[in-house]
C-alpha cells in the first residue's frame, strides 16, 4: 500500500477508483473504534486520507464525493476542534451538514436517544457523527439506525478519528509506524484518545509507553499492549514521539495528585525536560492544551511541535472515514 501522498491529487478527484485500487476492501458502514479494525483497514483509512490531503490547499476546497448526502453532528459534549473539523470535512465532500443541539432538542423533554436518532434518520440522513459522555452510546445508536454512524468520542472508551489523525501525523513526519517508539503522557486513565492511539499504534507495529503517575496510569493497561512508566525523566530519551494528554478535570472525581504544580514538575514537558529527549522527537497534543501544566508555551509552539499539523490532518482523515463508511453502506 502507498505510504506517501504522490497520488493524492488523483485520489481526491477519483475517490471511488482510489478505494477500488486498494488491496483491502472497506467493509464497515460505521466507525465506532479502532479496537475492532485490522491493521490493513487502518492503513486503508490513512492511504485514503492521503488522497484528500490536498483538498484544503485548493482555491475551491471541495470534491463531489458526498454530494447530495446529509451529515448530522450529534454532539452531546462540548467540542471545538472535533466538531468544526467534522463540519468542514463534510462540507469539503460536498455534503449538506446539520448541527444538532441536545440542549434545545426533544431530549430535554424526556425523549430517548433511540427515538431522537430514529426521527432524525427518518428525515433522510446519511451519516451521524456522535459524541457523548457515556461510553457505548455510538454503538447503541448504530444498532438502531440504518445510516452510517461515526464515533466522535464516547466517555472514556474511544475517540477513533483522533487516534487516526494522530497516527496519520506520525506517519507523515516519521514515514513509518512499525518500530516507532511512542510515549503517551498524562491522564491515561480518563483518556479515550490514549485508548484509540494504543489500539491503532500496536496493530501497526509501534512500541507504546504510557507515562504518568500511578493514579492515572494503572498497570492494567499492560494487558492492552502498553508498557507502563512512572518516571518520565528516566525514559524520555527513548521516544521518537511524545503525545501529551490534557488533565481531564471534568472526569476526575478525587485527588489523583497533590497539585497541578507538582504534576507539571514531574510530568509536564518543559524546555528543560526536552533537553533529555531525542533532538528530532515529535511533540503532539490532542488539545485543548493547558499551557504551563502539560507543556510549556515554548514547547507547544516549538520546532518539534506537530500540534497544528494534527488539526490540519484531522480534516483529511475525517473526510476519508466519512467517504469509506458511506461507500460501504452503498446508495
Amino acid at each position: 500500500m502507498s505510504t506517501g501522498g504522490s497520488t493524492g491529487g488523483w485520489a481526491a478527484r477519483n475517490p471511488a477508483a482510489a478505494v477500488e485500487r486498494e488491496s483491502v476492501a472497506w467493509p464497515h458502514r460505521h466507525l465506532l473504534g479502532l479496537e475492532e479494525l485490522s491493521p490493513d483497514e487502518i492503513r486503508l483509512i490513512l492511504d485514503t486520507a492521503d488522497g484528500f490531503e490536498d483538498v484544503s490547499t485548493r482555491s475551491v476546497k471541495k470534491v463531489p464525493a458526498l454530494r447530495g448526502r446529509v451529515v448530522v453532528n450529534l454532539f452531546f459534549e462540548d467540542s471545538t476542534r472535533t466538531k468544526t473539523s467534522f463540519i468542514l470535512a463534510a462540507q469539503r465532500l460536498s455534503a449538506d451538514v446539520v448541527d444538532f443541539s441536545a440542549k434545545t432538542s426533544s431530549l430535554s423533554k424526556g425523549e430517548s436517544i433511540r427515538d431522537t436518532v430514529r426521527n432524525i434518520e427518518a428525515m433522510g440522513v446519511d451519516l451521524l457523527i456522535v459524541r457523548h459522555n457515556v461510553a457505548g452510546t455510538p454503538h447503541l445508536i448504530a444498532k438502531n439506525v440504518n445510516c452510517c454512524v461515526i464515533n466522535a468520542g464516547d466517555g472514556r472508551h474511544e475517540h477513533p478519528t483522533q487516534g487516526l489523525l494522530d497516527i496519520y501525523t506520525m506517519r507523515q513526519v516519521k514515514k513509518n509506524i512499525e518500530g516507532l517508539k511512542v510515549a503517551i503522557v498524562g491522564d491515561v486513565a480518563n483518556s479515550r484518545v490514549a485508548r484509540s492511539n494504543l489500539h491503532g499504534l500496536v496493530k501497526l507495529g509501534a512500541d507504546v509507553t504510557f507515562v504518568g503517575p500511578t493514579t492515572l496510569v494503572p498497570r492494567a493497561f499492560e494487558k492492552m499492549g502498553a508498557r507502563i512508566a512512572h518516571d518520565f525523566d528516566k525514559v524520555i530519551h527513548e521516544f521518537d514521539v511524545i503525545n501529551m494528554l490534557r488533565i481531564q478535570s471534568e472526569r476526575i472525581s478525587s485527588n489523583v495528585f497533590p497539585s497541578l504544580q507538582e504534576y507539571s514538575r514531574l510530568f509536564g514537558l518543559s524546555a528543560e525536560r526536552m533537553k533529555r529527549a531525542k533532538p528530532d522527537v515529535l511533540i503532539m497534543h490532542p488539545g485543548p492544551i493547558n499551557r504551563g501544566i502539560e507543556m510549556s508555551a515554548d514547547v507547544a509552539d516549538g520546532a518539534n511541535s506537530a500540534i497544528l499539523k494534527q488539526v490540519t490532518n484531522g480534516l483529511a482523515v475525517r473526510m476519508a472515514v466519512m467517504f469509506l463508511c458511506k461507500q460501504a453502506a452503498g446508495a
